[in-house]
């Protein structure tokens, strides 16, 4: 039995990720500073800016999964978000690589493009937006995720630790289908994001699978659903709302805007979960 460390496993996405390693056989550890509401694991209390404890959480580990951190721009200071989000990360990699632990796989953002925290409204420069899309923040959540995914291509040059970052787009839970209804036909409300969503269920399996992956090295991957969260069509989105931007192949329905095409190859990974299975496109969720 492989011995997996998740960090932030008390958060939204943590308790899917945990679900999905326990499920495949595998021996987890939470590290978080507060304990889950519905434990399903051992918890450790962990301050990840803290290097000591970050080499004593992840002794004996085989693989970490990072999900701790500041999960948006301007919930705190500018300053607090960076140095939380790059130092809690440069700790969990060096310690991870310096004690042979073999793989890591980080949450990294769509926010790193630059699209969902701008000063002034931002256009992306071309759809579907994959991996090789410039990445232009103006705000200090989005650069921490970039400085991340450098700390990840260095660690991996110095130690061979591969490390997997995930440029996640929103995160949906469960539960937070019941919001759907509410934007699902206005194509203003989350423009910012490119309209991408992912299930929490169907981004843990990403983990795993990136877990469990070989010879990847250190590599970015998109990481949405296969639709838009909204019911218009996306040649329309793109018309509509950011008429400037290049459209790169012919868009078919209500394809992501967000590609997952690279995610889906590297990893022999396919999204499951529509938001169409849980709501009634009228109005309701589906019972």
């Amino acid at each position: 039995m492989k011995k997996v460390v998740v960090t932030g496993g008390s958060g939204l996405l943590g308790s899917s990720v945990i679900k999905e390693f326990l499920d495949n056989g595998y021996e987890v550890v939470n590290a978080d500073r507060t304990y889950p509401v519905e434990p399903i694991c051992k918890t450790v209390l962990v301050d990840l800016q803290n290097l000591g404890e970050v080499y004593g959480v992840l002794a004996g580990a085989d693989a970490v999964v990072h999900l701790a951190a500041i999960p948006v721009a301007y919930s705190h200071p500018n300053e607090v978000t960076f140095k939380n989000n790059v130092m809690s990360t440069y700790n969990v990699l060096e310690a991870a690589g310096t004690l042979g632990v073999k793989k890591a796989v980080i949450a990294s953002s769509e926010s790193s493009y630059g699209l969902v925290f701008p000063l002034k409204e931002l256009s992306p420069q071309y759809v579907p937006l994959d991996e090789e899309h410039p990445q232009l923040p103006e705000d200090s959540y989005g650069l921490s995720k970039i400085v991340n995914e450098q700390t990840a291509d260095m660690i991996h040059r110095r130690t061979g630790l591969q490390v997997v970052s995930m440029r996640l787009g929103n995160i949906i839970a469960p539960h937070m289908y019941n919001n759907f209804p509410s934007f699902i036909h206005d194509p203003e409300q989350r423009k910012v994001i490119m309209w991408s969503y992912i299930d929490a269920r169907d981004a843990a399996t990403a983990f795993r699978l990136a877990i469990e992956a070989e010879r990847l090295g250190s590599v970015a991957l998109n990481i949405a659903a296969d639709e838009t969260s909204v019911n218009i069509e996306s040649h329309q989105l793109m018309e509509t709302v950011y008429p400037a931007a290049e459209i790169r192949r012919p868009l078919h329905g209500y394809e992501t805007l967000l590609s997952n095409e690279k995610a889906k190859k590297l990893l022999n990974w396919q999204p499951k979960h529509r938001w169409r299975d849980y709501v009634d496109i009228e109005r309701n969720i589906k019972s």
